[in-house]
């Protein structure tokens, strides 16, 4: 059995307990979209021109569903937003179920006029969209992985995210990491980011390296030597 993170995969063993081997086979970045630099000059300034996006803002890339917790996202962003009086926060990514609690925490926003849902963003904006961010935040309850958390790491782009799940150690050091659920705590980090606090640079040049280390080619060689493996017992089971 194949997982994409040792968090998986131990939760995996405790509520399953499978026969056979368990292997961790992470996902890779696909680093010719995702990247510090832009494809050219001007490229990421005409994407946002386009979305309606201005820096500096909070960006979330994700399904709008419990999962991913941007109720909290929002009431933080709303309690840091009185001394950041030009940022804003851009919820990028298409509803998906119970959607509802978005919709009230951002009914409830003292700032609401400073957010803004930005809907299905196609894929090659997304990379833009990281890189001119303030800050990534991605304050999911629970991940199988964080891809999009690598993501935004691989474009150099300052991530808070959560403790406890995958996203934490996929993160490895890079991020600001925050109790899911926690809106003080959430806040405090996106306040630090923005105002650049003394580990800004330390975090991103390792959240390059981290991203780095994850790509596509390694991840088809993890299951291919997976898939290899179990062969190998089948046939010695002969």
């Amino acid at each position: 059995m194949v997982c994409v993170s040792e968090c998986t995969a131990r939760r995996l063993t405790e509520l399953c307990r499978p026969a056979g081997e368990v292997r961790v086979v992470r996902h890779g970045v696909d680093h010719g979209r995702f990247a510090p630099g832009q494809p050219e000059a001007g490229h990421d300034e005409a994407v946002l021109s386009r979305l309606g996006v201005a820096p500096p803002y909070v960006a979330f890339v994700g399904t709008l569903e419990p999962r991913k917790d941007v109720p909290t996202l929002v009431r933080a962003f709303d309690r840091v937003a009185p001394a950041h009086p030009d940022l804003s926060l851009v919820l990028a990514g298409a509803p998906g179920w119970g959607g509802r609690a978005v919709e009230e925490a951002i009914a409830g926003a003292r700032r609401r006029d400073r957010i803004t849902r930005l809907g299905y963003v196609a894929g090659d904006a997304v990379p833009a969209l990281l890189r001119r961010a303030a800050a990534v935040a991605y304050p999911s309850l629970e991940e199988g992985f964080g891809l999009p958390a690598l993501e935004a790491l691989a474009c150099g782009a300052p991530l808070v995210t959560t403790t406890g799940s995958a996203m934490e150690e996929v993160s490895a050091g890079a991020a600001l990491l925050v109790s899911p659920g926690d809106t003080d705590a959430l806040a405090g980090a996106l306040d630090m980011i923005v105002r650049g606090d003394q580990g800004l640079e330390t975090r991103r040049a390792r959240g390059l390296a981290v991203a780095a280390a994850h790509t596509w080619e390694a991840s088809a060689r993890g299951h291919v030597a997976a898939y290899h493996a179990a062969v190998g017992r089948g046939r010695s089971r002969l």
